[in-house]
């Protein structure tokens, strides 16, 4: 008699949860939110490595923590780009 699905979940490799994490919140912080998700890559990356020994993933998180930092340098470049031309401005209604 055949069993099914008990043991390929065992069988598979395990990815460290946090190094995927950084990446994902690294790069979307590349296009959004870049001021939220890069410290949050870069901490979430900073833990996967110290795990990586035992989960492994540690090229996934030291790639967060770059592109946490990436995320950081941009916020700060667009942040400059505002202020020299004048500051925020809203245009609402006519």
């Amino acid at each position: 008699m055949t069993s099914y699905g008990g043991s390929s979940a065992t069988s598979g490799s395990r990815t460290n949860g946090l190094a995927v994490a950084s990446l994902v919140c690294g790069i979307i912080g590349v296009f959004l939110f870049n001021v939220i998700l890069g410290p949050l890559a870069i901490v979430l990356g900073a833990v996967g490595m110290r795990q990586a020994g035992v989960k492994g993933g540690g090229g996934m998180a030291k790639a967060g923590v770059i592109l946490g930092v990436v995320d950081l340098i941009i916020f700060a470049v667009l942040l400059t780009v505002a202020a020299s031309n004048g500051g925020f401005t809203w245009y609402v209604g006519s």
